[in-house]
Parts: C-alpha cells; sequence; structure tokens
C-alpha cells in the first residue's frame, strides 16, 4: 500500500475563477494521488518518480468561490490525509469571493511573509520539552494559534522568501543521516551533496507537525535565497570561479535546482502553467523522470537565461511579481547585473503591464532593494573597487574589494549599482501616474531583521499626479540567530554616524551620489518574526508578530501595526542627497 511520505501542501489557489487550487503530495511508492473535498470539488493524478522519490502535483477543480472546504487526500483509493488521530483542524481550502457588483465591497487579500528557517539549529538541534536555543519558531507558533482558534485570521498566502532549508548548515539529527551514507570528513563534509540528502532536509522541515498542518491548509508561495543552495551562492564571478574548481559544486548546484523544481518551484505555477510546462509533461511520459529534470537543473546552472523561476501571481487587484535574485545574476565585473536582461525585460513588462489593473504591487526579493545606508555604500564601494575604479580590475584594491565582499556578505541589490538604478527607476514609474497602485511594496528578507523603509518626501510630482506610497518591507529570520555584535551593527548602520562612513566610502571608491535618498520609518526589530501585508480596496495595514516563550507556552507577540495608507503617500525622491 502506498504511503505519504510528505505533504500535503496547498499551493495554488486561483484568484479569477476562484475554483480551482493545487495540492502538492510526496509518497513512498507510485500510485495515484487524489484530493477529494467535502463540497464535491476533488482530483487526481498520477506521481512521477525523481531518484527513486514520488510526487504528484495534484490540480483541484470544481471549488465553490467564496468557499472554506475540507479536503483528504487519497493514495490508490486509501484515505492518507488526515492521519487517524489526528490531533489538528481538518486541512482546508479557502477560495476568494467572485462579485461582479459595481458597488461590492473590495476584496481583502492578507499576505504573510518572512525568510530564512531553521528547521533546527546546527550543530545541536532541539528536542521536545526542551527550550529552543535560538527562540521559538514564528511559522510553529502561527500555527499553533490558527489551530487553536478557528475564528483567527488566517493569512490568504503565505510568502517564503529564501532559506527555506540550508543546504551549507544541517542540524545534529541530518548530520546522522549524511553519517550513515558517506564520510563526512570527505567534502563537501556535513553540507548536503546530493539530491537524495536534499530530502532530508525537505523531510526535517515539513515534518514538523505544526508546519505540516500549516503548510496544508494556507497556500503558499515560495523563492530561493543563497542557503538553499550553499551561503552567498552567485556572489561574484571570483566566488564562482573558486567554487567550480571543487570536486562536489557541480553535483551540489545540479541537485539543488532539481529538488527545487520539484519541492518548490512546481507549486508557484497556476495549472495552467502546468499544463504548458513541458518539463512537468516530460516527467509524466516517463517511469522515471530523473534524467529529464537532471538535464534541465544541469543547463539552468550552466546558463541562467534556459530557465525562468521568478514568476506572478494574481490576488484580486493585488499584484504580486516574484523575482529570483540569486540564479539569475550577470557576473562578469564590466557587465554586472541582478538580473541578465532577458529577466529584467520580464520584471519591467509584468511591473507596467495594464496600468491601473492593480491597487497594490508586490515585488518579492529575497534581498532587500534599500539596505541600511552604511550597508548600502559598502557594497556600492566594494562593487567599485573591484571593477577597478581604484587602480584597476587587477589591483591591489579590487584584491581587497572582493575579498570584502566575500567576507561580508556583499551582494545585494546595492553591489549590482546598474540593477539598483534600473529597480529604482522601474519602481518610480509604476509608482506614478494617474493610474498608479496605491503602494508598491518590495517585500525581503535575508538580513535577519526587519525594518520599514522608504523614499524620503519631497515635493509633488510635476502636475500633481498621484503617487503610490513606496515601501521596503523586510522580515527575517522565520527561525534563526543573529549574534548580538550583528545586532549592533545592523544599529550603527542605520544610525548618523553609519550614513557619515559610508558617504567616506563611497567618495573613496568614486561611485558619485546616490541616485535616490531614503530613510527608515519603523525597526529594526530583531527575534523571530513574520509581517502581514493587509490589503483592502486602496487600503493598506501592515502588523509584525514575533514568536515569544512565556510560562503558558509560545505566543506571538504584535510588535507593529499600522495603516500604510491613512496619510497622503510621499512622491518618490530622486535626489543627490540621503
Amino acid at each position: 500500500m502506498a504511503g505519504l511520505r510528505l505533504g500535503p501542501l496547498l499551493r495554488y489557489v486561483d484568484w479569477e475563477a476562484a475554483s480551482t487550487a493545487t495540492v502538492w503530495v510526496e509518497a513512498d511508492r507510485p500510485c495515484t494521488a487524489e484530493v477529494r473535498c467535502a463540497d464535491g470539488a476533488s482530483g487526481s493524478s498520477r506521481t512521477f518518480a525523481v531518484a527513486g522519490h514520488h510526487y504528484a502535483l495534484v490540480v483541484v477543480s470544481g471549488l465553490t468561490p467564496g468557499s472554506t472546504t475540507a479536503y483528504e487526500v487519497l493514495l490508490d483509493d486509501r484515505v492518507v490525509w488526515p492521519p487517524e488521530q489526528y490531533g489538528f483542524p481538518p486541512s482546508t481550502i479557502t477560495t476568494p469571493s467572485i462579485s461582479g457588483a459595481a458597488k461590492a465591497a473590495p476584496q481583502t487579500v492578507r499576505v504573510a511573509f518572512g525568510s530564512c528557517r531553521w528547521a533546527a539549529p546546527p550543530g545541536g538541534g532541539h528536542l521536545p520539552g526542551r527550550s529552543d536555543p535560538v527562540g521559538p519558531d514564528a511559522l510553529d507558533t502561527l500555527a499553533a494559534r490558527l489551530a487553536a482558534d478557528p475564528d483567527a485570521e488566517r493569512p490568504d498566502v503565505l510568502l517564503l522568501l529564501g532559506d527555506q532549508v540550508y543546504a551549507d548548515e544541517t542540524s545534529k539529527e541530518t548530520r546522522r543521516r549524511l553519517a550513515a551514507r558517506r564520510d563526512l570528513d570527505e567534502p563537501p563534509g556535513a553540507e548536503v551533496a546530493d539530491y537524495d540528502e536534499y530530502t532530508c532536509l525537505y523531510d526535517e522541515s515539513w515534518r514538523d507537525p505544526e508546519v505540516r498542518w500549516l503548510l496544508s491548509t494556507v497556500p503558499s508561495c515560495m523563492i530561493f535565497d543563497d542557503h538553499d543552495v550553499i551561503d552567498d551562492w552567485n556572489t561574484s564571478a571570483a566566488w564562482l570561479a573558486g567554487i567550480r574548481a571543487t570536486s562536489w559544486w557541480h553535483e551540489r548546484i545540479v541537485s539543488g535546482l532539481m529538488s527545487y523544481w520539484v519541492y518548490q518551484h512546481l507549486g508557484n505555477l497556476s495549472p495552467a502553467e502546468l499544463a504548458a510546462d513541458p518539463l512537468h509533461a516530460a516527467v509524466h511520459a516517463t517511469p522515471d523522470g530523473t534524467e529529464a529534470v537532471r538535464q534541465f537543473a544541469a543547463e539552468a546552472a550552466a546558463d541562467p537565461t534556459r530557465t525562468r523561476w521568478s514568476y506572478r501571481r494574481i490576488f484580486g487587484r493585488v499584484r504580486l511579481l516574484m523575482v529570483d535574485s540569486r540564479a539569475a545574476r550577470v557576473l562578469d565585473e564590466q557587465q554586472r547585473a541582478m538580473l541578465h536582461p532577458r529577466e529584467a525585460r520580464w520584471l519591467r513588462e509584468e511591473a507596467l503591464a495594464a496600468p491601473g489593473s492593480c491597487d497594490h504591487l508586490l515585488i518579492g526579493t529575497s534581498l532587500p532593494w534599500l539596505l541600511p545606508p552604511l550597508v548600502h555604500d559598502a557594497e556600492q564601494w566594494s562593487a567599485a573597487l573591484c571593477r577597478g575604479e581604484r587602480g584597476g580590475p587587477d589591483g591591489r584594491w579590487a584584491r581587497i574589494g572582493e575579498s570584502l565582499r566575500q567576507r561580508s556578505d556583499l551582494e545585494h541589490w546595492a553591489a549590482f549599482p546598474e540593477s539598483f538604478g534600473q529597480l529604482t527607476e522601474l519602481i518610480r514609474e509604476v509608482a506614478e501616474g494617474p493610474e498608479a497602485p496605491a503602494t508598491v511594496c518590495v517585500l525581503s528578507g535575508d538580513v535577519h531583521h526587519a525594518y520599514i523603509a522608504e523614499p524620503s518626501q519631497s515635493a509633488p510630482s510635476p502636475g500633481g499626479t498621484p503617487t503610490a506610497r513606496v515601501l521596503q518591507l523586510t522580515c527575517s529570520p522565520v527561525h534563526n540567530s543573529i549574534p548580538a555584535p550583528l545586532r549592533a551593527g545592523f544599529r550603527f548602520a542605520w544610525s548618523g554616524a553609519g550614513r557619515l562612513l559610508g558617504r567616506l566610502l563611497a567618495r573613496h571608491g568614486r561611485t558619485g551620489p546616490p541616485s535616490m535618498r531614503w530613510h527608515r520609518t519603523d525597526g529594526p526589530w530583531f527575534g523571530n518574526q513574520l509581517m502581514t501585508l493587509t490589503l483592502s480596496g486602496r487600503k493598506a495595514a501592515l502588523s509584525l508578530v514575533q514568536a515569544k516563550s512565556r510560562r503558558t507556552g509560545t505566543v506571538l507577540e504584535l510588535a507593529f501595526d499600522r495603516l500604510l495608507t491613512d496619510d497622503a503617500p510621499p512622491s518618490f525622491s530622486q535626489s543627490t542627497k540621503r
């Protein structure tokens, strides 16, 4: 009999017809996976195989708009979900209401997001009944609250903005599993080496009981960041040349992209996109899809123009553009770009498409666009040194810049100055004009603290045209740590003294004046946390909750809750001051 190895994960819910959804599962052998809903909606799919593992992404059709229905998962006609004696509420699929009435109330969309989640801390892990060395997991705590209170407001979608798994920082339990397969004294040591070892990471992360239930009932959108493959993935051409010289890198990057396609990327796609995906068709056309997925991943690793991991999702009048800011990079120092031209064109076309068709534009990128000013200037300075602004591209300063870049993680948007300018200009174009959305929000994680930043207020745009409120919303980690010295460093980076030091670095690097000024409006916050955007019509509100340990258990404490559109938004500032 087939058994359920992992899942179910509720991934895609249609917000246009509100009648379809997708559910991802992993079984322990080939079978037919079926999802049956209490309202009669259903779907089924034969599993496909990759490296001895068996998966299905089931398209559920016939859902009723504006409803919540419980569902069960069957493998070869046997119910495997929910399990017997299950301690959580039924897994459900909720669809939005669809109304053609001109005066219908606007849809409310709740978007929760965060990044950087250790399933268990490296080097030790934690056991039930013992305190967690990095504090309670925000996803676990959210799941417990939603399970305990049926009336609690649930997110309509959960955005996981990178570092869903840590291939380079494994837990004690995962290391035991790796050691049973190979000698950990040989490279890559206690890091994952191949596809099967990647499956251990997803087992550890998604079998967590609370998270398993949460992901079965709240739709999710995902994008990778560096630790899904390796710390500082694609920092620079020098970094890439060094890692390619190792004996283990090719298998790591191919396995990382293979597992990302199977476990994360497939669920980001709509049923129509799935039907048009040639790789999805190929793995279903053969008893063993391993070679097809491996070839796809190898080609994607060798040439980022061969695939696009970025994607668009629509939630009523909210448009989400999830951007790949890792695999799509151009690393040549003289043409350095966060996004290769094809990817940049896609982002521009999607952001500017159908003016007036959305009230809120969300750009999901794992790496923040607006950083603490000192960090921004340090990244632009190192990029200038590496391209030869001081002593040429082969000089001493270039070597210093590369060393600092790799040792200090200087590889965000600011480290790709032309791309930073292009993104800034694109956001300005979207934000200004009579058909501009109410908000343009860049959603990011990575930096292990949370903050809100926005372009500084200036005079109204020419002609007084409406201008969207532009915000950088950064939230991480979901479950991780940040040492006290780094906390102090980030606070200093936001300070006036940090700004001054940054300007000195910019002067030395000859980077020129900044193209825009911005300021931090709230934060920084440190801890395990999640942000939630609540969007209704042209109104927007933001809340931040942090997971805390109390005598009665772990709780989510509200750290921030505020309307984002209560005042007239500031105009997008193009300034030589910051």
